[in-house]
């Protein structure tokens, strides 16, 4: 088998392996001279929540897409993160480490809120950035009993999407069509995209790919297709076509057969003090409004603007250190708002793509604009506060001896990002 193909093998080892090979069979990488030409990305997805590549190919797809760093950025699960450290490490990648969970915002006061979690009130997506290498067990076991409740849920869920669909021959088997997508036995995550993902499959191989597929989901489930969508369905040599169809589904059905996740989604309060406790930097994830999706896998709908100010006065208010947020996803005038309110409330500011398709691009071409060079630079930061952090976890980006030594933030973003690029260039 050819270390491409091996990129995705079950096997760990033989991942690492086969991606040794190819950094062995490529000119060696070097940083570029200017750090505005610096292509970065802190949301890369993998196979151990919902993606087409393992840690070791999501590294070899950042390299080949010309990424100077890669964070891992996994739904309830850090299980790929020891394979992408040691991936990024293989190839001369600079990685950081993280990942995504929901958390309940029910006793703040953004109750009875739509965050930026489409199906659920009162729920948020967060991201913890950072994990210091030593705290990737505790995270684990943070998450494990958190996902045996998801998997609950998950069956659950199957089991009112088939009532939904209303047609035996596209019934799923959660044992035998959903977890198999998954990298459960490995402490992966099963997302409602991995249920989507084996709906796409019943549905090309019973109703057909292209004019019958789109039919179905016009006429029989209901579903409103725009235009960029229709297109790529009604194509039935499309490359990604289970993906896309994926996306149509997930834009508008999940309503439909949504079980509400609580058990699985911590407090707020909780999860921050656990994020501090082992000290990675919780951030907070901006979705914006949105009129239509650029991943073709959202609706229309209303999210954080129309109470942004609260928002971050709430969030200050609990102890969050960042937010995120994703500049191909907004309108100038959402960044610009978002930009202003992380810097009245000194809030670091992260930035990635979320990677959950083999259509979607590791680059973001709007990061090389002058006005977003600082999420550049954050990004550096956060892999030299990872790297501290690591080595002792009084040395961290927010750490008290750091906040003494650099009280404003920007000093500090610079000094620690001095120190990735710096640990980047040794090796």
């Amino acid at each position: 088998m050819e270390p491409l193909d091996d990129l995705n093998h079950p096997d760990r080892d033989r991942r690492l392996a086969a991606l040794a090979r190819l950094a062995a069979a490529s000119p060696s990488r070097s940083l570029p001279s200017s750090p505005r030409a610096e292509d970065v990305n802190n949301h890369i997805h993998t196979f151990y929540s919902f993606s087409p590549y393992s840690p070791a190919k999501a590294v070899w797809m950042s390299v080949q897409a010309g990424l100077t760093t890669a964070g891992i950025m996994d739904h309830d699960s850090i299980s790929g993160a020891e394979e992408f450290i040691a991936a990024g490490r293989a190839i001369g990648l600079a990685t950081t480490i993280g990942l995504e969970c929901r958390c309940d915002f029910a006793a703040t006061p953004l109750a009875g809120r739509r965050l930026n979690n489409p199906d659920q009130l009162s729920s948020a997506y967060i991201a913890l950035h950072g994990v210091p290498h030593g705290r990737i067990g505790e995270v684990r076991e943070y998450f494990r009993p958190l996902q045996a409740e998801r998997n609950r849920r998950n069956r659950r869920m199957v089991e009112r999407l088939n009532a939904v669909l209303h047609r035996p021959q596209l019934a799923l088997d959660f044992e035998r069509h959903v977890v198999p997508l998954s990298r459960s036995a490995e402490q992966g995550t099963i997302t409602e995209r991995h249920i989507l993902f084996a709906l796409a499959e019943r549905v090309t191989a019973v109703v057909g790919r292209g004019r019958p597929a789109v039919e179905f989901l016009e006429r029989d489930l209901r579903l409103p297709l725009v235009p960029r969508v229709r297109q790529h369905l009604l194509d039935q040599a499309n490359p990604h076509y289970p993906y896309d169809l994926l996306g149509a589904l997930k834009s508008d059905l999940v309503q439909s057969f949504y079980v509400e996740a609580q058990a699985e989604c911590p407090a707020v309060g909780g999860i921050l003090d656990f994020a501090r406790r082992i000290g990675c930097i919780s951030a907070y994830a901006y979705l914006g409004d949105i009129a239509e999706s650029v991943t073709g896998d959202k609706k229309a709908q209303a999210f954080e603007d129309s109470y942004l100010e609260e928002l971050f006065d709430t969030i200050t208010d609990l102890g969050f250190q960042a937010v995120t947020y994703m500049p191909n996803r907004n309108s100038p005038a959402q960044l610009a708002r978002v930009q202003a309110l992380c810097e009245r409330h000194g809030l670091l500011q992260v930035s990635g793509v979320d990677i959950n398709s083999p259509r979607q691009s590791f680059t973001c071409p709007e990061l090389r604009r002058p006005e977003f060079h600082h999420l550049v630079e954050a990004t550096w930061a956060l892999i030299g506060h990872e790297l501290e952090a690591t080595a002792d976890p009084e040395r961290g980006l927010f750490a008290v001896p750091a906040r003494e030594r650099y009280p404003g933030l920007p000093e500090r973003v610079a000094a620690y990002a001095a120190i990735g690029r710096e640990r980047a260039r040794s090796g």
